[in-house]
């Protein structure tokens, strides 16, 4: 059946609008911060998503409410869209300061090498799709040199792309009684309802998600980092991204107190957001009985110690008090798909971690943790899934065919056909997500050096699809725009789990008439 365009012209427009409002609040933190050079980019920036919102809502105001496949393809677009139109505040920014049409007044700077990095179209759009989809891949070659307004659209963005832009559409735009706003919320990779409402769910998640950045905010400033970098650390942590404002990353501070105080904001992060609502009510014990929080635990845990054996072994670190710290800072920021760094993984053509612990963070970033959460990757759940339903499958040859088939996964007890709809899903989903990456993986061996070890190949392109953002020094801005686009590729199909991308794919061949 062929997609009604309308319906996801309208609503992509509904979502490009709520962006917008975005750059508005940002002309605010540009003002306060004394970058009064930057507002006439934010506002032309903010004019520019207002209008394209406005004339697609309008053009396709009386379009039916959503399907299911008019909410994939609506996420597909508008993701793509968001990604392509949030680069422009990099843009405009960095031209602004090149041409200096502006008064004295206005404080414009001095042009630097890593601001003029976004004098480049692809690498503007680049940084905002890695910001938008939560990954933290960067071309700034030096994030310190950056103006602090784009420190603060780099954030922001990572921040509202950790929760998604369709969940702040919906908080902002939608009624009640909207029908259409649960498939939307579904096309997202989403299915966790906290009320029966779907309204009335999202501005939960808002209010869950602004009080787990607040506290994360006040965790950096107890353990000693500037109030400027709290906040910045706060939103891309908690919004498990990972964008700093350091090249170094937490790396920059040489602070074991702020790597340890960073953990737990990872996996606060990794957490899915009805266990934290069902918490913060005073039932703890979700965070043992609840199947994918256990399992987080259990794997953060697992992990780090097996990470830390690796490096211990290679002798990479002087202490195993600093090999330990190393190892679990790094496999829960991989796993929690954040991103941050407190040590270098390699140097692009330079080894610096051997090729098994750089193959175990893939794995860590590849599983990614709860589904619900703001994590990327395949999702605990799905892993679950598929070792649990190939276990079911093979024991199956050996029951009669007489006999009552279910499958138990934590509580919930799945009949035969939802077991195998289920087991099916997951599938799907894991061959696509690894064909996805064989494909950047094979792209960037074309295009770059053949310096670059295999590993690190594979761990930066795993690192823009799982929406990670640790790089072992491939990703930068000499790298070249092919690679760039391919990463860009990568990161807005993993963000979206891929089924919504085949949808689209789908719908346009559709239209073409390429399946006749």
């Amino acid at each position: 059946m062929i997609v009604n365009r309308r319906t996801v012209g309208r609503d992509v427009g509904r979502i490009v609008q709520a962006i917008s409002l975005m750059m508005v609040i940002s002309i605010i933190v540009a003002a306060v911060n004394g970058e009064f050079f930057a507002i006439p980019a934010f506002i032309v920036s903010a004019l520019i998503m207002a209008g394209i919102g406005s004339v697609l809502v309008w053009h396709y105001r009386d379009a039916d409410p959503p399907e299911k496949r008019e909410a994939m393809v609506t996420a597909a677009t508008a993701w793509a869209l968001v990604g392509v139109l949030g680069g422009l505040p990099f843009l405009l920014i960095a031209w602004t300061i090149q041409l200096d049409p502006l008064p004295v007044w206005m404080n414009t700077p001095a042009m630097d090498e890593t601001t003029a990095i976004f004098l480049n179209p692809l690498d503007a759009v680049f940084e905002s799709m890695s910001g938008f989809t939560g990954t933290g891949l960067t071309v700034a070659a030096v994030e310190e040199k950056l103006p602090r307004s784009l420190h603060w659209w780099r954030s922001f963005i990572e921040w509202v792309g950790g929760v998604g832009v369709i969940v702040l559409t919906v908080a902002i735009l939608r009624r009640g009684g909207s029908s259409g706003s649960y498939t939307l919320y579904e096309s997202e990779a989403r299915s966790e309802k906290i009320h029966p409402s779907i309204v009335t769910t999202v501005r939960e998640i808002w209010k869950i998600f602004v009080g787990l950045t607040l506290g994360s905010i006040a965790l950096f400033l107890l353990a000693g980092m500037p109030l400027w970098d709290a906040i910045n650390h706060g939103m891309t942590g908690i919004a498990t991204g990972g964008f700093s404002v350091h090249a170094a990353s937490i790396g920059h501070y040489d602070s074991p107190l702020i790597e340890y105080a960073t953990v737990p904001i990872m996996v606060a992060g990794s957490i899915a957001f009805p266990v934290h609502y069902l918490i913060f009510k005073g039932e703890v014990r979700n965070l043992y009985t609840d199947l994918q929080t256990r399992w987080v635990f259990i794997w953060f845990t697992v992990g780090s110690l097996v990470l830390t054996g690796i490096l211990y072994a290679n002798g990479q670190y002087a202490t195993l008090e600093e090999t330990f710290r190393i190892a679990l800072f790094q496999f829960v920021s991989a796993t929690s798909n954040t991103g941050f760094g407190s040590a270098a993984i390699g140097g692009g053509t330079e080894q610096v971690w051997s090729a098994g612990a750089t193959l175990w963070a893939c794995l860590g970033m590849l599983t990614g943790a709860a589904a619900g959460s703001t994590v990327s990757g395949i999702k605990l759940i799905r892993v679950i899934t598929l070792i649990k339903g190939t276990v079911w499958q093979i024991q199956d040859v050996f029951r009669p065919q007489s006999a009552i088939r279910y499958l138990q996964i934590g509580e919930r007890r799945l009949s035969e056909e939802q077991a195998e709809r289920e087991y099916t899903e997951a599938t799907v989903v894991f061959i696509l997500w690894i064909t996805f990456l064989v494909i950047g993986v094979a792209v960037l061996l074309r295009v770059l050096s053949p310096a670059h070890p295999l590993e690190y190949v594979i761990f930066d392109v795993m690192s823009a699809q799982s929406n990670v953002g640790l790089s072992s020094g491939i990703t930068g801005p000499d790298m070249p725009d092919t690679a760039k686009a391919m990463l860009i590729l990568n990161m807005w199909v993993g963000r979206l789990e891929i089924i919504p991308i085949a949808v689209l794919v789908g719908s346009v061949l559709q239209r073409l008439n390429m399946y006749r």
